[in-house]
Order: C-alpha cells, then structure tokens, then sequence
C-alpha cells in the first residue's frame, strides 16, 4: 500500500470488490468463457484483480452507514483500456456495480491497493470509519442514525448540565444529570423508560459558591431542584463525582443495582472500532462539553454526543414535527433554533419547573430527547414547582439582581402568595405573563433575550409592561398602606410580587 495523498470524496464511489463480482457475474450470465481468454487471469481471483493496482479510498454510506472501499469509474475505465490495448479485446462497462454515496464531505486518503495483504489492511480500518461517521451523524442530529442507536436498547443516555458564574465561566456553580440505562431496562422488561420511575439523575451544588454567587443577567437557582434532594459538594471533589458518575453509568453489562456496578468495574472501554455505550445528551450547550474539558473529564473516544436541538431542527426539516409558528405568529422555519423549555412546550409539556437550575436542566433535557423519539408512549412526569418558597425562606441573600433581599416570613394566618416556578423577578427584570414561554425572557443558554422560532405558542401581550429598574428590593418597591392594620399591609405587599422566569 503505496504513501496516500488528499482527494475529494465526490466521484469515489463504486465499491471495488463489487466490480470484481459484477464482472463475473455478467460473464455467467452472457456465457463468456473468461477462463479461456488471455486477460482471465485477472478474474481467477480477487487478489489477482487487484494487481491492476487501483486507487481507492474508504468511505461510510450515507444511508446504510456501512464502510467501504471505493475507487472512481474513471479507474474503472482504465481498466477496461488496459484490456483492449494489451490483449486486443473490449469489454463493456457493466451496469450492476454497487453504489455508494458518500457521507463525508471532508478530502479523504487515497492509497493504491496493488496485492491482497494492502487490502486486507485497509479493510481492518473500516470499523473505526464506522464509528467515526456515526459520531458525526449523531452530532448532527440525524434521525435515522439517532432511531437505530434508540432502539438497539442497549445504550445509557446520559444528559447533563452546568451552571456557572457570569463573571467567571470557567467556575462552576453546580451540577446535574439524568439518564436511562436502556439495557437494563430492557432487560427487565420496562420500555420506553419511564421518567418519573427509570431516570436516574442527580444534582451537586457546589459548597464554597452555595448563596454566594449569583447570576445578574442569567439568574441562577441552586435550590429549586423538582426531582429530588440536591447534595451539597466542595468544588475539589466534584470532577470526581462527575467522572465516578460517568464511568458507572457506561458500563456496558446488565446490572441489577448500583452496587452491582461498584464491584463490577467492567466500563464500556475506549475503542477506535465500536461505539460506546453511554450517548452523552446536550441541547445547544456546547459549553457544558468545555466544561467537562475543563475540568480534565476523560470521556472515552467513543462516546457519542447528541444535540436535541439539532435533531428537533432536523426532524422539523424532515416533515417529522409537523408545522408550527412562533410567539409572533411567524410560520418556523428550518433556521429557527429552540430553546429547551420552548421544544417541550411545543411537545405538550407544561413546564413547571425553573430551568435555570442544573439538575432540572438536565431531566428535562433528557425528557425532551425522549418525547422526540418516541412521543406516543412517553409518559409525562408529574413536574413541580421545586422548592422555590423554601429556598426563599432561607436566611436573607442578595437576589440575582445584586440587591439585598429581606427574609420572607410567613404566618399561618397569611395567605401564601400564588408562586409559578420561576421566582422573584429581579428590580431589573421584565415583567413574564401567563402563557408566555420563560425563554422569552432569558434563554438558558444565552446571555441575551431569546426571541427564536417555538412551537404553537400564545402571542405576547401588547402594551407598555416593561417595569423600570429599582434599587428597592421586591417588597419595599410596594408603598406601605397606612390604614390598613399590619396583617393586611403585609399580605398587600407579598400578593403584589412580581413572578419571573428562570
């Protein structure tokens, strides 16, 4: 196998052992005595086809994803000059040599295969060109490639999220995850997964920046984690925990329980041929993958990596969502890119739950990814409000705004105000209606005001709503109603705060 150059994939496309089988196949058909012809030599086998020495590269199907070697019809027709010039003889170019069109686009190696020990190397490469396009194609969102890995049922979909600090990106303020372990599943008789019951997930808010770092333009709610307890961790073990969590949740045996895993030890290793079996889920939040980085996560070569919203857009593309408008009435384009809380709520999902909030991030990522695939037998959990009013019941903190903000006490002869899961809007925030998406207000995964495409959403209320900026707090941007006894005044003052979204 000669040194290789750089060629453009384009035009390299007729698997070379099919032209070989083609070949003889239409010399039995037609009754052509190959055998008894001066050039039959290079048909009695396949190692001697290959002396003609032909130029090939290795490229994966953009259909089947199978890998193949491939040469240009253009060698193929000089193969069949070379027959006629040296032996006298023409043969027709034949009509049934496989096909293959290409999926990648980037330049390829070209290599000339010459004898049957080149080729048998380069054929052992091909595994790895597999698992190399299939990375690419589940990037990018591909339904058919994301549909096959979905219903293997044999791999661990893991969605994870951070939270950091305006300031400082590369600070981590907490963490969260959630994941279905298909195989065992599977195994066990349960499928689809069902959220409320099979997710496991978790969510680590880190101790040195607990109520002291906080967000001013993305506000940030480490305590309204909807799906359990979250657990407080120093900031010098929690790549620990991240990586302990992902090495338990890629094993790639069935295992009954979590302590099965603990002794087991047996992780879905690293491979330059197979894929591994944890999918790591995302949804336009590349920066949860510097993150990883970052903080020196070694995830294994084959881990594969899913963009929800690349494959929502794809999907949409496809015809597979159906139409839909944005909050302007605005037909959706294939352009248009949705925020989480938005495609869920496009799904049917009433969001319930502040997603601004790692742990809640992460679960409803994975969620969404599974109503995508599989909307018809997903069940939709029971999604709270989490634990906005206890987590405001703490001792006094500075609010997302920057601004001090009074503990809030409340009587058992006072009415509790009417909480939606997003909070107190800051002084400086706008005001959120009912109906409106929460990303309207603040994308998750943006530093500015999202206004892209959504699904059926109700139109933004008209008229001046925007509510001035305020050094007050909350509470004290409420005059005090002197004639009205104490009870009153205070209940006047927690019915008139506003609610905003995370």
């Amino acid at each position: 196998m000669s040194d290789f150059n750089l060629v453009d994939p384009r035009g390299w496309e007729y698997d070379l052992q099919s032209v070989y089988t083609a070949y003889l196949g239409h010399f039995q058909l037609h009754g052509i005595p190959w055998y008894e012809r001066s050039w039959g030599v290079f048909f009695e086998s396949f190692e001697e086809f290959l002396t003609f020495s032909w130029p090939v590269i290795t490229i994966t199907d953009c259909w089947t994803g199978k890998a193949h070697i491939v040469t240009r019809m253009t060698s193929i027709g000089a193969f069949l000059k070379m027959i006629k010039t040296r032996f006298g003889d023409t043969l027709t170019m034949v009509d049934n040599i496989l096909r293959v069109q290409p999926f990648e686009t980037s330049q390829r190696h070209m290599r000339t295969i010459s004898d049957y020990a080149s080729y048998k190397k380069l054929h052992s490469t091909l595994p790895a060109a597999v698992l190399a396009a299939l990375k690419a194609r589940v990037r990018s969102g591909e339904p058919k490639a994301i549909r096959e890995i979905w219903d293997s049922k044999d791999k661990t979909f893991l969605a994870v999220s951070f939270e950091s600090s305006e300031r400082n990106p590369s600070t981590c303020l907490e963490w969260g995850f959630a994941a279905a372990r298909c195989s065992y599943l599977d195994a066990v008789g349960v499928w689809p997964p069902d959220p409320e019951a099979n997710y496991r997930r978790g969510h680590y808010i880190v101790t040195e920046y607990a109520d002291k770092v906080h967000n001013k333009h993305r506000p940030n709610f480490p305590w309204a984690y909807s799906f359990g307890d979250s657990q407080q961790i120093p900031k010098s073990k929690l790549s620990q925990v991240i990586q302990a969590v992902i090495r338990f949740l890629s094993i790639s045996c069935v295992f009954g329980s979590w302590i099965d895993l603990l002794h087991s030890g047996m992780i879905s290793p690293d491979s330059e041929t197979l894929p591994n079996s944890l999918v790591i889920l995302i949804h336009e939040a590349t920066g949860d993958l510097r993150r990883l980085e970052e903080m020196k996560i070694k995830l294994p070569h084959n881990v594969l990596i899913l963009d929800t919203a690349a494959y929502e857009r794809k999907l949409f593309a496809s015809g597979q969502r159906g139409p839909m408008k944005d909050p302007n009435g605005n037909p959706h384009t294939q352009e248009s890119v949705l925020s989480l809380t938005n495609m869920l709520q496009s799904q049917g999902v009433d969001v319930q739950c502040i997603m601004q909030n790692a742990g809640n991030h992460a679960f409803m990522c994975l969620l969404g990814f599974q109503l995508l695939i599989d909307q018809e037998n997903t069940k939709i959990p029971i999604i709270r409000g989490g634990n906005a009013i206890p987590a405001m019941m703490r001792s006094g903190s500075r609010s997302s705004g920057g601004i001090l903000t009074p503990t809030i006490a409340f009587s058992p002869s006072l009415p509790i105000p009417m909480m939606t899961p997003y909070g107190i809007m800051p002084a400086s925030s706008p005001m959120i209606f009912p109906g409106l998406s929460p990303d309207l207000f603040m994308d998750r995964d943006s530093n500015s005001s999202s206004r892209r495409g959504s699904g059926n959403f109700p139109n933004i209320p008209t008229g001046d709503y925007t509510r001035r900026a305020s050094t007050l707090s909350p509470i004290a941007q409420f005059p005090s109603r002197k004639d009205s006894d104490g009870d009153q005044d205070v209940t006047a003052r927690i019915n008139g705060l506003r609610i905003a979204s995370a």
